[in-house]
């Protein structure tokens, strides 16, 4: 994507100024949305888009050579930030720790898609509070294979868990192919207790909706199901918030609806274009999300009652390793995904012979976190291959290190 000459447009927004710096720099081909009509996108749905990510500590996710190439993180705030920029310093789990950005108005909103970010992807703590979560996350995350109508069963089977534990579940598509259920809580637990809720709610989804729904972390275990995503709740764990622009062509939005929606619609449905229209045309469905504060005594009272979930059996090797009970192989690690479906493309031609074999969800391309970026692993379940047929691990067709050049103390070389 070649920068654009125009010189930088400043924006007056509540008394605050932001400069945008190539403004026509074309984002989003396909519908033709320039990196200004990104920001006024979000100034027009600013009351809907604070209301998610304002106040609240949040990862940087840059998209500086645009769409097709992969994003970066940056948990640091930029040096030289402007006064409505507002700070905050989290410690994390690894022990190191980071002065994030705080947004708490439009300029804020504007000044973050000048850098670069697409969607919002705040901590769900607020900037006072950083130790005691204040938001659930329910995320429904499709295998491959499954449709918007089991996505929707599965949201409808969580809704009703919720309402059983007293606690209102607000839905929004995740901008991708499933859907998000954010919840409102008293900022008086840990991280510990809300992902040990979290989790609690996805087995209990999983018990009432079986087949449908998985609450397995292992992701060669689910199926083609809806995975019930607790971790998300984790401490350092962050996900897109409501009227987030994704990264598709199409130029989706993470979409807040009305629960009677959510059968009707599909995600597809919500782009920059069609959203800020319905902002201006119904406003935003989750307006009373802060007025409905619960408690996650039910959850983990239910906890208590189901007991520890059941653990993975771990390696003969004296490693504490986990080991897959599934027959998987390991195909290719690329640094982008583009690479990844290349080296999968490649794999199948090879074994032309065991592809018909394979269902949607036995081919398994993820997206893997390093310290700044995404890397890509690609593995096979070979579960529905007769056992005499299945191939040995191979050479990686690809073998990318995401820690090449990193030191760390015990890291071989360093």
């Amino acid at each position: 994507m070649t920068p654009s000459k125009t010189p930088a447009e400043i924006l007056t927004i509540a008394g605050s100024e932001v400069r945008i710096s190539s403004p026509d720099k074309m984002v989003f081909p396909e519908p033709g949305l320039t990196k200004l009509d990104l920001v006024r996108y979000y100034l027009s749905v600013a009351e809907g888009a604070l209301r998610g990510a304002g106040g609240r500590p949040m990862v940087l996710k840059r998209f500086p050579k645009g769409i097709d190439a992969e994003p970066f993180f940056q948990k640091r705030v930029p040096e030289n930030h402007p006064d409505f920029i507002d700070t905050t310093t989290l410690h994390y789990a690894s022990g190191t720790s980071a002065e994030e950005t705080v947004i708490r108005d439009a300029a804020g909103l504007a000044w973050v898609v000048n850098l670069g970010c697409l969607d919002l992807n705040p901590h769900p703590v607020r900037a006072e509070d950083l130790e005691h979560p204040d938001e659930l996350r329910v995320d429904l995350d499709p295998m491959p294979g499954v449709g918007w109508s089991q996505i929707v069963d599965v949201a409808y089977v969580a809704r009703e868990v919720l309402d059983d534990v007293g606690l209102v579940g607000w839905p929004k598509t995740s901008g991708s192919r499933g859907l998000h259920i954010l919840v409102r809580i008293a900022p008086k637990w840990s991280y510990r207790d809300a992902r040990l809720a979290a989790e609690t709610l996805a087995r209990e989804v999983e018990n009432r909706a079986p087949g449908l729904a998985t609450a397995r972390w292992w992701k060669e275990e689910r199926g083609e199901s809806v995975f019930v995503d607790f971790n998300q709740n984790a401490k350092d764990r962050t996900v897109a918030s409501a009227y987030s622009v994704r990264s598709l062509p199409d130029a989706r939005v993470s979409t807040p609806l009305a629960w009677d929606e959510v059968r009707s619609t599909r995600p597809e449905q919500f782009t920059v274009r069609t959203v800020s229209e319905r902002f201006a045309e119904l406003g935003d469905p989750h307006a009373g999300i802060d007025d409905a504060v619960g408690t996650l005594d039910g959850l983990l009272a239910l906890a208590a009652e189901l007991g520890p979930a059941e653990k993975p059996p771990r390696g003969g090797d004296g490693s504490g390793r986990r080991q897959s009970m599934m027959p998987l192989i390991e195909v290719a690690r690329t640094k982008t995904k583009p690479e990844a479906l290349a080296a999968l493309d490649e794999w199948k031609t090879r074994h032309a012979d065991l592809v018909q074999a394979l269902h949607p969800a036995d081919v398994l391309v993820d997206g893997m976190r390093g310290s700044s970026s995404l890397w890509y692993r690609v593995r096979v379940n070979l579960q529905h291959v007769p056992e005499a047929e299945r191939p040995p691990q191979e050479e990686l067709i690809a073998d990318y290190d995401p820690w090449a050049g990193k030191e760390w103390p015990g890291r071989p070389g360093s």
